[in-house]
């Protein structure tokens, strides 16, 4: 941990800085029509804003000071300068109305990629990353690129105000100009100096802002844990802490701004204009001084000076934008893909026989959670896995699911490899009922069908029926059309559970895998589904996680796993009559002393 702090410590290098915008600007070129169409009203605006002090200068020394300025020459100015001010006010809403859409289709653009992205990772990505990180890079890390992406409008709106402002004062008077022109370089120290301070501030502040949503999300989530062991205090101090340091960096970005960012540019347009006011005024000792020319003059410095100030502002929403580009673009770079499939898998499952030859596998790449593991599940039989809290029991679905990639072994389907089946087919004729179920926002109905606009309202019925879920969902006043909340939280965990069955079997898998299905479900909703179970089961492979041994007395082949291996096979009667592990395992259940998770 303390190295990923130190590494994230560090200031962007420069060249860093250009690598991160070619790759980020990359998902604008869909879009590159759109700012093509905001640069051009750029160039026109900055070209109208040099032409509106020309037309008072003319005015003021051509009329005003000659005296020569008639009714007819008011209007005439008084129009010409409300028209081109109207024509301004038209190019610059063109100029930011198209960049700006075509910003938020970019971010829009963005977003869908890491989305996208986040659903083609393993699940070693999520067991190694907090959600809350997660939820960061996809919504706050890529808001904050919406707001960088207006940085590009702000310097093509300064670097073409610079310009057309410079231009002017050199037609005016080149010597005042070059003058007003040898002050960049210091601004250059100035930009130089912020950019590598302010890199290493808001990569700490995205970090510790993502550990900010971490806690957040944790305390949510597990807020009935934190009030039943009272813990909230102590999640309150670790929050309040991790708020402080976040509260620190942005107060140290705030000083920095404060300091390097508008006051320097302030400092340097006064100096300008005194030394503007000074040049003419001296001028004015020894003759007369057109009046519309200073006018213009100061006009153009402010001009010049002014995008400036607006550059320089945005250089930390630039370093921000920066950080969150970079964060987005780890997790887009992420290769912790799900395992692939081989590129010509086109198998079908058809009888729906397992098997395990050798398998070993490791979460982490050197230890291993599963040692040679084999057996064999003829089509239509029940596997059972039995075994104490972390003996491999959920890793055999793991990998039997790819989930996670095996690297020693084979498990064949068919006696075919299982790599030789395209995911879709495997996701298609595989069920999976979880110990924890997930109900998501909708109705009973969309939960079931899983949003598949193919199964009817018949099919959802009968798998309601099926399972036994009916029994609840018919007393409903609004019945399958029943609103859901957030993960199911007005409904029971025995009816969750129902539903979770229903929407398994409403898709008529061949292969049905239970992962400690009746864990957690009271033993009245035990007894409604265990009938449904047989009548799952029935005509289908099955492998079974079992927490309550007595479910799984009719299984085909009981596996017992300690450490990752297979200690003892058989059936519920094979396993009694050994007096082993299972034997005891039993007898402690049936005493009420024995716990599983």
């Amino acid at each position: 941990m303390a190295q990923e702090e130190s590494a994230w410590s560090k200031s962007f290098t420069a060249k860093e800085q250009v690598t991160i915008l070619k790759r980020i600007i990359k998902f604008a070129s869909p879009f590159k029509g759109q700012f093509a169409g905001g640069i051009v009203f750029g160039i026109l605006l900055a070209i109208t804003n040099i032409i509106l002090p020309r037309i008072l200068q003319v005015f003021i020394d051509d009329y005003l000071a000659k005296g020569a300025a008639t009714n007819n020459i008011i209007i005439l100015f008084a129009v010409i300068y409300f028209g081109m001010t109207i024509v301004k006010i038209v190019f610059w809403y063109l100029n930011l109305y198209l960049y700006n859409m075509a910003s938020e289709k970019t971010v829009e653009n963005i977003r869908n990629a890491i989305f996208k992205k986040l659903h083609t990772l393993g699940m070693r990505f999520f067991d190694q990353t907090p959600a809350g990180s997660i939820v960061t890079r996809v919504t706050n890390d890529t808001e904050t690129i919406k707001e960088f992406w207006s940085v590009f409008l702000t310097i093509l709106q300064g670097i073409l105000g610079v310009t057309t402002s410079l231009f002017a004062m050199l037609l005016l008077d080149v010597k005042i100009s070059l003058w007003i022109v040898a002050l960049i370089p210091i601004l250059g120290v100035v930009i130089w100096y912020y950019q590598k301070h302010s890199s290493r501030l808001y990569r700490n502040m995205r970090e510790k802002l993502s550990s900010l949503n971490a806690k957040l999300a944790e305390s949510v989530n597990g807020m009935s844990i934190i009030q039943q062991f009272r813990q909230e205090k102590r999640l309150q101090a670790e929050f309040d802490e991790t708020n402080m340091d976040y509260y620190k960096l942005r107060f140290a970005m705030v000083k920095t701004n404060s300091i390097l960012l508008s006051p320097v540019i302030d400092f340097l347009y006064t100096f300008s204009l005194v030394f503007i006011l000074g040049f003419f005024g001296y001028e004015a000792l020894n003759g007369p001084v057109s009046v519309g020319v200073i006018y213009a003059f100061t006009s153009y410095a402010r001009n010049f000076f002014n995008p400036m100030t607006s550059m320089m502002d945005s250089l930390s929403i630039f370093q921000d934008g920066i950080v969150s580009s970079s964060r987005v673009l780890n997790v887009l770079d992420n290769e912790e893909y799900t395992p692939q499939q081989n590129e010509t898998a086109n198998a079908e499952i058809t009888d729906a026989k397992i098997e395990f030859k050798h398998v070993s596998f490791s979460y982490d790449g050197k230890h291993n959670v599963l040692n040679d593991i084999s057996f064999t599940a003829l089509p239509g039989q029940t596997i059972a896995l039995v075994g104490h809290t972390g003996s491999g029991k959920s890793s055999i679905i793991n990998v039997m699911m790819r989930f996670y990639e095996f690297y020693e072994g084979e498990i064949l389907i068919d006696d075919i490899p299982i790599k030789n089946y395209p995911l879709k087919e495997l996701r298609k004729k595989m069920g999976l009922v979880l110990q924890d179920s997930f109900l998501f926002y909708g109705t009973l109905k969309d939960n079931i069908r899983l949003k598949d606009a193919s199964i009817t309202d018949f099919q959802i019925e009968e798998a309601a029926r099926f399972v036994q879920a009916d029994t609840f969902i018919e007393k409903l006043p609004n019945q399958y059309d029943s609103r859901v909340i957030e993960r199911g939280a007005s409904y029971s965990t025995g009816q969750k559970q129902l539903i979770s069955f229903a929407s398994t079997i409403v898709t008529d898998p061949k292969i049905l895998i239970l992962d400690e299905a009746t864990a957690n479900i009271d033993t009245e909703t035990e007894a409604l589904i265990q009938e449904g179970l047989k009548k799952m089961r029935k005509g289908r492979t099955t492998l079974a996680i079992a927490h309550r041994l007595s479910t799984i007395r009719d299984a085909d082949l009981i596996l017992v796993l300690d450490h990752g291996e297979i200690i003892e096979r058989g059936t519920h009667d094979q396993l009694i009559q050994k007096n082993g592990i299972y034997y005891d395992m039993y007898q402690l259940q049936n005493k009420g002393l024995y716990l599983e998770k």
